[in-house]
């Protein structure tokens, strides 16, 4: 039960951390909780508000003043709100249809767009909670330095709405949406995949089902596998005495009832111990980014596609695609895999994970894209150079290499079916540099 209520947390923690609640809550009743509390000190230490100049607010005791300068505030703050965000949200729309509705994701985790709701909001609220301390009755009061607060946000809220309206206009580029994406991408092969690359260590097929492993546990819910707990995973296995094997890639979908493992013994596989290891896994109704670094991929590939479709025809949009994707190509490739074969204690075999491995990921950057730009000289060229700079940061993978030159070679041939021997001239050019590129070391 704690298993499963932590994960819940996890699963949490993460949605909310990327979206319009737990941010722009948190300030809202921070500066709401200042509002008030400002308010109150004013009340019970009257001298406090000598120190605010006669030039900046002439009148210490019209609580008539301090009750429209506070309630104009509010009100202003909240008209801005609603019109700016609603032209937002529209705005969010156009660049879904027009790029791809999973870049929404990106948007939602702006810490830009956060703040400026925060903030905003916050206002709202501090002058909310400061407006009753202005009062007529049983004795004049006006919380001046609370209002003067106010006015400073005011003016906070206008220099930080010149500044979102900056940052959204450079946000809805597809070049900054693409470099986004890509940003996020490598910052979750880097907590995914820590260790640089060791050339040296001996290869393991981390996908492959161990013989015996037969024994089905099927999932008790729908959804794309968001993440995988291995230290739970094994924990499990080792106290219960079950090996077990992973049947399905994080990103992939499982239905209800679907084989989500397979485990080394029936005997020992109760009921009890079954509920255990599932309780390791997070699936949820969309993917996620927390371990699915394919997911970043696809969105980057959906942009690509869109641009480079008859009804948009923008090849400058799919060639930046390119560009960010050899980026994490390259990223990935210089990091080692996550193991696939986990023991405890060592030599012990107690789990099998299936990861996306480098020749996996290469085929999900490009080959979606290299199928639908055949006849695109520009899109194709720059694939092709991709291709050849991946080839370049890794010298010592032969079997790689290999891979990105059938790749280049499929290209160029697809590309031939489409377009005549003298646009093939360029292309055929590009993969002879790709060809010495993959040549092996001497």
């Amino acid at each position: 039960m704690m298993e499963r209520t932590l994960l819940l947390v996890r699963r949490t923690a993460y949605t909310l951390r990327g979206g319009f609640l737990v941010r722009p809550l948190a300030i809202a009743l921070t500066l709401g909780l200042v509002g008030a509390s400002l308010s109150w000190l004013e009340q019970t230490t009257p001298e406090i508000a000598s120190w605010v100049p006669r030039m900046l607010f002439p009148s210490h005791s019209d609580p008539q003043l301090a009750q429209v300068i506070l309630g104009g505030i509010a009100a202003s703050i909240m008209t801005v709100v609603s019109i700016v965000f609603a032209i937002l949200l529209m705005t969010l729309t156009l660049a879904s249809m027009q790029f791809s509705p999973r870049i929404i994701v990106s948007f939602v985790r702006d810490q830009v767009v956060q703040w400026t709701l925060g903030i905003f909001l916050g206002t709202f609220c501090y002058c909310m909670a400061a407006l009753p301390a202005a009062r007529s009755v049983p004795a004049p009061f006006a919380p001046v330095v609370t209002v003067l607060g106010a006015m400073a946000l005011a003016v906070a809220c206008v220099v930080l709405l010149l500044f979102f309206i900056h940052h959204i206009s450079q946000a809805i580029s597809v070049n900054h949406i693409v470099d986004r994406i890509a940003a996020e991408t490598i910052v979750v092969i880097n907590d995914l995949m820590p260790h640089p690359r060791r050339y040296g260590k001996l290869a393991v097929p981390d996908t492959a089902l161990p013989p015996g492993w037969r024994v089905p546990i099927t999932s008790k819910e729908s959804g794309y596998l968001r993440f995988v707990d291995t230290k739970r995973l094994v924990d499990v296995a080792k106290e219960t005495g079950v090996r077990v094997a992973v049947a399905r890639r994080v990103g992939q979908f499982v239905p209800a009832g679907g084989v989500l493992l397979r485990a080394s013994s029936s005997d020992r596989l109760t009921p009890d111990a079954a509920e255990a290891f599932l309780t390791a896994f997070d699936l949820g109704p969309t993917r996620t980014l927390q371990q699915d670094v394919e997911f970043g991929v696809l969105q980057i590939v959906d942009i690509a596609l869109r641009a480079i479709s008859p009804a948009v025809n923008d090849p400058s949009t799919a060639i930046s695609c390119v560009d960010q994707l050899s980026r994490i190509l390259i990223e990935f490739a210089s990091r080692e895999l996550p193991d696939g074969l986990l023991y405890d204690p060592p030599g012990t075999l107690r789990v099998s994970v299936p990861w996306l491995n480098r020749d996996g990921m290469l085929d999900s950057a490009f080959e979606q894209i290299r199928m639908y730009s055949k006849g695109d000289i520009a899109v194709s060229l720059r694939i092709l150079r991709a291709l050849g700079d991946v080839a370049s940061t890794v010298p010592h993978d032969e079997h790689l290499r290999r891979v990105i030159l059938e790749r280049g070679i499929r290209l160029v041939a697809g590309c031939a079916e489409k377009v005549n021997q003298e646009e093939l001239y360029p292309l055929s050019q590009r993969l002879t540099t790709l060809r010495e590129a993959t040549h092996p070391l001497p």
